[in-house]
């Protein structure tokens, strides 16, 4: 009997620790709308952001917006930081330190990395991370070409690479591909170029390491079954967990395309998502120690839209709800970003 209970309680404290030793590894993506700081960079078109201009842009909103954002990022974790958080739309490092050690998400401990790009009005794409669970060994940056001569620069694309709790590589990319500011067909081939320039770097990355392990985030001023997404970086919906590992699949686009009313942003009173997840097929197979998060429903994966009631205010012209901006063009709401982040959830064991 004695050899029994001890068996039993040595069991209970197998499963004990191997409770303990995992944990829900959730990435967000994010993009924040236009956090500028309130003072000029001489070498950046960031006139409209200052307290003189017509937005009247000043300390006080910024550092209003600096707190919501980070109530929105500790909510999107459910009340735990996130693992990692890409964002678009920062101006400058400036406004990172003042996020992550100048606002409420100070306690939160992140660190960040972020790209210094020609962009004309100055934006940049950055990650947050915990280093707790995601140490970087290399932060590259990816300058994507001009198409013409006539065409201003755009956001480089971030490339972190960090090693997680069980020893393992995890390279994250984060992007920002030109608008559509003038017509979606007139610019879709800077967003060609760009996300052609993402799966370059990513093709190179994969052929040095056989075993990457890869999350791409980010906005891509595109929808799930537009050519950049589908064609150039060749991401399709998840329909399997038993996936080919040199694959690449949108943690979204199923649900993006079952759903009604869903989306991350909202444009003429129509939902669809322009910021995207997409993983290589390694990331959905259900062994070794870092995995996506199983669902219970049709959609196989735990990702989502995080559209909590705080984030959303009514829409005056199409009806229903809209994302709460920070703006209206140049009338001030006084809310979070014209986006919902999102996110997923991966199972890291170690």
């Amino acid at each position: 009997m004695k050899k029994v209970n001890i068996i039993i309680i040595l069991l209970l404290i197998a499963c004990s620790c191997l409770a303990q030793d995992s944990y829900r590894f959730r990435i967000v993506s994010y993009n924040v709308e236009n956090l500028f700081d309130y003072q000029h960079d001489s070498l950046k078109n960031d006139y409209e952001f200052l307290p003189e201009a017509q937005r009247h842009w000043d300390y006080q909103k910024y550092q209003k917006k600096l707190d919501d954002l980070g109530r929105v990022i500790i909510a999107t974790g459910e009340w735990t930081p996130p693992a990692l958080v890409g964002l678009c739309e920062v101006e400058n490092e400036h406004c990172l330190t003042d996020l992550t050690q100048h606002s409420v998400l100070k306690e939160a401990g992140y660190r960040y990395a972020m790209t210094n790009s020609p962009d004309q009005r100055g934006i940049d794409v950055a990650l947050l991370y915990q280093r707790e669970v995601f140490k970087p060994v290399s932060i590259n940056t990816y300058r994507v070409p001009p198409l013409t001569k006539q065409k201003n620069a755009t956001r480089d694309i971030l490339h972190v690479t960090g090693e997680l709790p069980d020893r393992s590589l995890l390279d994250v990319f984060v992007c920002h591909l030109p608008s559509r500011s003038g017509g979606e067909k007139e610019t879709e081939p800077y967003r060609l170029l760009a996300a052609n320039t993402l799966k370059q770097a990513v093709n190179s990355l994969m052929q040095a390491r056989k075993k990457a392990q890869i999350v791409i985030m980010g906005d891509f001023n595109d929808y799930y079954n537009n050519r950049s997404v589908t064609e150039v970086v060749g991401a399709q919906p998840v329909n399997t967990l038993k996936a080919n590992q040199q694959a690449f699949y949108h943690l979204l686009a199923a649900k993006e395309k079952a759903l009604k009313d869903y989306g991350s942003y909202r444009y003429r009173g129509e939902w669809n998502s322009l910021d995207h997840l997409i993983v290589n097929g390694r990331l959905l197979r259900q062994k070794g120690s870092f995995h996506i998060m199983p669902s219970d429903d049709v959609f196989l994966v735990k990702a989502d839209v995080f559209r909590a009631d705080f984030l959303l205010e009514e829409d005056t012209r199409y009806g229903g709800k809209l994302p709460f901006r920070t703006y209206s063009g140049l009338k001030y709401h006084g809310g979070y970003s014209d986006h919902l982040p999102i996110y997923a959830d991966f199972l890291l064991k170690y």
